[in-house]
């Protein structure tokens, strides 16, 4: 659970946070109908590869994927080569021999040349010879037709057939790149700048009317001969010797210190420095591949390209292959609604995230308990309930059914007139979040200073009478919307007579509670949970619930409207007018769209956004109805920029609009397959900004980055967030399947 306020201004929301480029305009989207006619795309996906158990092993400097996309790599511990279709590197090169290694490379003939802290190896039918002439430490190797080019510290030698010849021409020793100009020649990056051999002459360049900087470390040629240097500062293109164009974080490139550059097969120029791969498109656009989520390691040493197109990348941690595969989002939608099912419904039928006992092994995977099990059902309840919409799929109604039926057991398991639990264990559970404890007096003296509104909770979670759950109190608000939410859709789209009836007696029992009480969700020890408060006497009269009056209000008349709507008791009705005319909550709601900057954090948006649809098709009154519908005309207008797509369909449901379909594709398309809630520091990055907008207390970027530069999304979590992540938790896909089968019931998505 997430504060709803907090004065101490220490708390940061946190982000989601997968495919790693920026998604362009679509071209299946058609958006004079608002419709994407579903086809495949190219999704991306890491493959993560360890090549040993120390970090020399794993220190890789130089990586090259040969003519059968078999993967050799230089490390600090030497060469190591694996076969195309095997996980497991070999050593190239043992014994006495055995040492640290900087470069790669493969002739014509299909010959593999290996530099290594001893010299120069040749390696045919997988057998290394040490070739004498180049003096040890060899450190970079260029292999053409017409000729070996190998260089280090000691000299440059070149064997056009007839052995090694040491090359009497002056060029620097810290050679870090070299490439083959097309023409018998050689570009060649350096410390102290750029070199361009021939076998007739030797030119020199440093000065920055020709490089951003004289520190040059990787090159390339592009499918137009343009020379791109990479190096410290960022990239410099040249033609024909003469510099055309700079490329600095201005442009795209998130640091400073670009280590690698190489073009690939599609003919996008990929960029690798300090701070993960930058890749630019022919049509002038760029997208990044950052964070342990895309690379083992945000520092780049060296990348290849395989003849099926997937980049291979050196870094100091291991290997990272860049794969893509064809999908749909149907299929997509196959994929991620099997991990769902395998790793993400936990008994009686929960839908939440994973616990992962080794960071980022999704086999290592175990349930866990969450405090918003409750919500995320109810957004799994939609889900299903959207599914069965939209195809009658009977497997969705049951899941649905499931769904509800343990939304209704959090309530039933507490043996109250109408309060429910957060979420439920099982009673032999031994580790769970937030244990019992006991408060000290000076303990609550500290805590209540800090948040006047604190409460002590000592006892949090309790055993069910039939003694099968531990099941966890102190809900809060936000557990009500997503009831609520989940409640509305199943009611309306899936339910049939018989389970009407239940549902509506179920609302009726937690709000004739609130009643009681009221307008407060009271706990076993008599008194409200911390943050579950409408009352007016508080929201209206108590200065400190100011900061909730208007999110509250709101709240409170969707749960009476609900129960109103589904039950057809006039006391609710009653209850609801009684709010609006006497206390002005209506008044209240209207604030919402205004809140106070201090007061606005991310995750209210979301629980904003499960109420309009409640508000808006429960109404019956026409000036009423007016009124939600037009706030929800102004709310949206400062949430379009989020490209939220559960927001965006949530707006398109309510208002009978096909609105914004481009950016809810885009998502759904660049939202990654790992789910893994891997860190994301965008801090590292110095192509963005730091900023406090839009929600004040927040560290943010000053641009929305795409789904596949984010920490895994759930959806209460603040899309500009700057930087967090935890890969010891797998997320439950729902985040994606809700929006997906919005997009489908209301035909803005084709099967």
């Amino acid at each position: 659970m997430k504060p709803r306020h907090v004065k101490s201004g220490t708390f940061h929301i946190l982000l989601l946070t997968l495919l790693a480029f920026s998604c362009k305009t679509d071209k299946n989207v058609d958006t004079e109908n608002a419709f994407y006619q579903d086809k495949p795309f190219l999704q991306e996906y890491h493959d993560a590869y360890v090549v040993g158990t120390n970090a020399g092993e794993n220190e890789v400097r130089k990586i090259l994927a040969d003519r059968n996309s078999n993967i050799w790599i230089a490390t600090a511990a030497g060469i190591f080569k694996k076969t195309k279709d095997s996980r497991n590197w070999i050593k190239v090169i043992a014994g006495e021999n055995d040492g640290p290694a900087f470069a790669v490379a493969e002739d014509p003939k299909g010959n593999i040349w290996l530099g290594t802290w001893n010299g120069l190896y040749k390696v045919t039918n997988d057998i290394p010879e040490k070739v004498s002439g180049p003096k040890s430490p060899v450190s970079a190797i260029c292999a053409t037709t017409k000729g070996i080019y190998i260089l280090g510290p000691n000299g440059f030698w070149i064997d056009s057939g007839k052995g090694f010849i040491k090359q009497n021409t002056t060029i620097a020793k810290s050679v870090r790149d070299v490439i083959s100009d097309k023409n018998r020649g050689l570009w060649i990056a350096t410390d102290v700048g750029l070199y361009h051999w021939t076998e007739k002459e030797t030119t020199h360049q440093y000065k920055t009317d020709a490089l951003i900087s004289a520190y040059a470390k990787g090159l390339a040629l592009d499918q137009t001969g343009n020379l791109w240097i990479g190096g410290l500062g960022g990239v410099t293109i040249q033609n024909s010797g003469k510099k055309e164009k700079e490329l600095r974080p201005i442009e795209g490139i998130p640091s400073t210190y670009v280590t690698a550059v190489r073009q690939a097969p599609d003919s996008s120029m990929w960029v690798g420095t300090q701070a993960g791969i930058v890749r630019f498109q022919p049509d002038g656009t760029h997208s990044l591949l950052f964070s342990r989520r895309w690379l083992m390691d945000d520092q780049v040493n060296s990348i290849a390209f395989d003849h099926e197109g997937t980049a291979w990348i050196a870094t100091p941690q291991g290997v990272s292959a860049i794969r893509k595969r064809k999908m749909s989002l149907a299929q997509k939608n196959d994929f991620f609604f099997d991990i769902l099912m395998k790793r993400h419904i936990r008994a009686p039928w929960i839908a939440g995230q994973a616990h992962l006992k080794t960071p980022g092994d999704t086999t290592s995977w175990e349930p866990e308990d969450d405090d918003n099990d409750g919500e995320y059902t109810g957004n799994y309840l939609a889900m299903e309930s959207f599914r069965y919409a939209a195809t009658k799929d009977p497997i969705a109604r049951e899941n649905a059914k499931k769904a509800f039926g343990f939304l209704k057991l959090l309530q039933e398991v507490t043996g109250t007139d109408g309060f429910f639990a957060r979420t439920i264990i099982p009673a032999d559970w031994t580790h769970m979040h937030d244990g019992n404890r006991v408060f000290t007096e000076r303990e609550k003296a500290d805590e209540l200073v800090k948040e006047p509104r604190f409460k002590p909770v000592e006892v949090r979670w309790h055993k069910s009478k039939d003694g099968k759950w531990l099941w966890k109190g102190d809900t809060s608000s936000d557990e009500m919307c997503g009831h609520m939410f989940g409640y509305y859709f199943y009611y309306s789209l899936v339910a049939d007579e018989a389970e009407k009836k239940v549902i509506a007696a179920h609302v009726a029992k937690i709000v004739d509670h609130l009643m009681k009480n009221d307008l407060n969700l009271v706990d076993v020890d008599g008194t409200h949970t911390r943050w579950s408060v409408w009352s007016p006497d508080k929201l209206n009269r108590d200065p400190e619930w100011l900061p909730d009056r208007n999110q509250n209000s709101m709240e409170m008349l969707a749960f009476v409207k609900l129960a109103h709507f589904i039950t057809g008791n006039e006391k609710y009705q009653k209850e609801y007018l009684r709010l609006i005319e006497k206390e002005h909550y209506l008044e209240n709601m209207k604030e919402v769209t205004s809140q106070n900057p201090a007061w606005l954090i991310y995750f209210d948006v979301v629980l904003q956004a499960y109420l309009y649809p409640i508000l808006i098709n429960c109404e019956k009154d026409p000036e009423r109805l007016k009124f939600y519908r037009t706030h929800l005309e102004e709310w949206f207008t400062h949430r379009k920029d989020d490209h939220n797509p559960l927001i965006n369909f949530i707006y398109n449901y309510c208002l009978n609009k096909k609105s914004e379909l481009r950016n809810s594709v885009d998502f759904l398309i660049d939202t990654p397959l790992d789910l893994v809630d891997w860190p994301i520091d965008h801090r590292k990055r110095e192509d963005i900004q730091v900023v406090r907008t839009p929600v004040l207390e927040d560290e943010q970027v000053n641009a929305l980055q795409p789904a596949s530069l984010r920490m895994t999304v759930r959806w209460d979590k603040n899309p500009w967030t700057l930087a967090g992540g935890n890969p010891q938790v797998e997320r439950e896909p729902v985040f994606w399947l809700l929006p997906y089968w919005m997009g489908r019931y209301l035909g803005m998505i084709s099967k």
